[in-house]
């Protein structure tokens, strides 16, 4: 099938343990360069490739002198596309000048720090691609965890969805290595952990849910039980979807007590995803069968990451990693957050066209 050139753009946690290795495993994936705002941190995260591979890796920073810029990286040819890690109120910037330059992007979630961010992001990637062709997708690994496309599947055999249930509560520590990176201790963005942890949750459910039922309107209520994960670590909230059914949604990332669970209620049973674990109770009452399905434990990370390189390679974007659905993950989880911010008003929804 052949191979395609990339950069790795950010040499953060997620770079070292999942991004890098990730690449690596992709046959059809071949590491070109690194580039950070230091040039420290881009020869640690050097070090992760193997000399074998490491050997055509050319290292690019802020700080490392002339001709080893982003825009160098960008210039050159035998790189074709760019796996962006960076500070989420920074990748826009760099996710558009990469299209510009006609390098096609996998870029990490969610796609921009709000909604308007992340509308005209789309906007200029549709336009830019008419010209440049290049590519952009948004790396939700959650959707390349296999365990919520079964669930979905077994919600459908189930009859019509009469209400769902997701629980999602722990603690971020202060000792948490992700907690300890300036950007999200002090984040200038809505929601802090709520945001960057949480398009996760909200990809899940709108896949769990499909879109016949997706998300019309909510009401929500936000608030900081834990001081040191400001603005707001804790909703509680009530979605209606557009066909009338209406579910719960509460996540804290600052609660003591622990929760991963997703219940999706239907006329003849009930699915409960668990991320690697789907639970499906077929009927109602003590005639009711339950079948367990345990997936094997992954981030998903290897597999949309080698999904990437086949859509360059073959030349068509993989339906999982489209813009579109990044920008109603994020919206969802929006609008949690104003109805909070305003005392639980009503909001409405508008890009939640598909799943």
């Amino acid at each position: 099938m052949g191979s395609v050139g990339i950069a790795i753009i950010g040499s953060g946690i997620f770079v070292k343990e999942q991004h890098i290795p990730a690449a690596r495993a992709s046959p059809q994936i071949s590491i070109k360069a690194i580039w950070s705002r230091s040039l420290k941190s881009a020869q640690e995260a050097a070090k992760l490739i193997s000399s074998d591979d490491g050997a055509s890796v050319e290292l690019y920073s802020t700080d490392a002198g002339k001709g080893k810029s982003y825009d160098d990286i960008l210039k050159r040819d035998d790189i074709v596309g760019v796996i962006l890690a960076l500070p989420i109120t920074d990748q826009p910037y760099y996710i558009e000048k990469a299209l510009a330059a006609g390098k096609h992007v996998l870029a990490e979630k969610p796609i921009a720090k709000d909604v308007v961010t992340a509308v005209k992001l789309v906007e200029y990637y549709k336009k830019v691609s008419v010209e440049t062709k290049a590519t952009l997708a948004i790396a939700e690994n959650f959707r390349f965890n296999k365990g919520w496309a079964y669930g979905a599947e077994e919600i459908r055999k189930l009859g019509k969805v009469t209400g769902f249930v997701v629980r999602l509560n722990s603690m971020m520590e202060t000792s948490n290595k992700y907690y300890n990176t300036s950007w999200r201790t002090k984040p200038e963005y809505q929601g802090g952990f709520l945001l960057d942890g949480g398009v996760h949750y909200t990809a899940g459910l709108r896949k769990l849910l499909g879109s016949e039922y997706s998300v019309e309107s909510l009401i929500a209520q936000t608030s900081l039980v834990s001081s040191h994960l400001p603005p707001v670590d804790t909703i509680n909230a009530v979605l209606k979807t557009k066909s009338g059914v209406f579910g719960s949604y509460i996540h804290s990332a600052g609660t003591t007590m622990q929760a991963f669970e997703f219940h999706v209620a239907c006329e003849q049973g009930y699915v409960k995803a668990e991320g690697s674990k789907v639970v499906t109770v077929r009927g109602v009452g003590p005639e009711a069968v339950t079948e367990e399905k345990v997936f094997e434990r992954t981030t998903g990370v290897k597999e949309e990451a080698q999904a990437w390189a086949e859509s360059i390679l073959s030349g068509v974007p993989n339906p999982d990693q489209t813009p579109e659905l990044a920008l109603r993950d994020l919206e969802l989880m929006e609008k949690m957050l104003t109805s909070g911010d305003e005392d639980g008003a009503r909001q409405r929804l508008q890009y939640q066209h598909f799943v």
